[in-house]
């Protein structure tokens, strides 16, 4: 599997910064409007050949991982990342 941290490339010359996944002109959004959708991963892999297997599930890694590291960040300074009725269902 690819390093995270290779995966995603952000550069002014394409798409405008907008961050895509490297060597491709695909952005990263793409793959969280999927998900988002409720789209399989399969669905994007097909639509978006250039994107590997490896790099979209290195890509979703380092999404949770950040995902993670700000809650720990926020729930160290007591606030909420998701404000306090989304955080209350959750429990």
């Amino acid at each position: 599997m690819p390093d995270t941290e290779n995966v995603i490339h952000i550069d002014p010359e394409i798409l405008g910064g907008t961050p895509v996944f490297v060597g491709t002109r695909v952005p990263l959004q793409a793959l969280i409007d999927y998900i988002e959708g409720g789209h399989p991963l399969s669905d994007f892999l097909d639509d978006f050949p250039t994107v590997s297997h490896a790099q979209a599930v290195a890509a979703l890694e380092q999404a949770k991982e950040l995902l993670v590291a700000q809650r720990a960040v926020a729930d160290d300074r007591g606030l909420s990342m998701f404000g306090s009725a989304s955080c209350a269902s959750r429990e």
